[in-house]
């Protein structure tokens, strides 16, 4: 029996759209204001769900309190207030959109979890522009 535990965390971030391999010219007309040389901020909202067979003796498929623990340490204290082009090392050489921020989720909690666990992973930038990444 297959279920699936979901939790929703928070961070606010700044970052810049643009490939240094690109003219200022290019990254404009690419990712336009989301280009801009002294960067912008977004208000993430983020939803990590964990699906699995419920444990028979504990009845959990992962306990919250650990999975809000991973999430706090492994993306709220690493992307809260910060510049994802400057602060956080996975986007030094990464433009840091919506999508790639979702994979590097995915990517720092996933060896945290139990191997039969699936995780999928949704990163609002905006309330209407989102983003959903399961590891394929």
């Amino acid at each position: 029996m297959k279920v699936t535990v979901s939790r929703k965390a928070h961070f606010n971030a700044a970052h810049r759209l643009y490939r240094k391999d690109w003219t200022d010219e290019k990254n404009s007309l690419i990712f336009g204001k989301c280009s801009n040389p002294n960067f912008h901020g977004h208000n993430y909202e983020l939803i990590v769900n964990v699906t699995g067979d419920i444990d028979k003796e504990t009845g959990y498929v992962i306990d919250i309190q650990f999975l809000k623990d991973i999430i706090k340490s492994e993306v709220e204290d690493a992307f809260d207030h910060k510049n994802l082009n400057v602060e956080v090392a996975e986007f030094k050489e990464l433009n840091p959109t919506a999508e790639y921020i979702a994979v590097v989720i995915y990517n720092k909690i996933k060896p945290k979890l139990k191997p039969n666990l699936d995780l999928e992973i949704t990163l609002y930038e905006t309330p209407r522009n989102f983003v959903s990444y399961s590891g394929e």
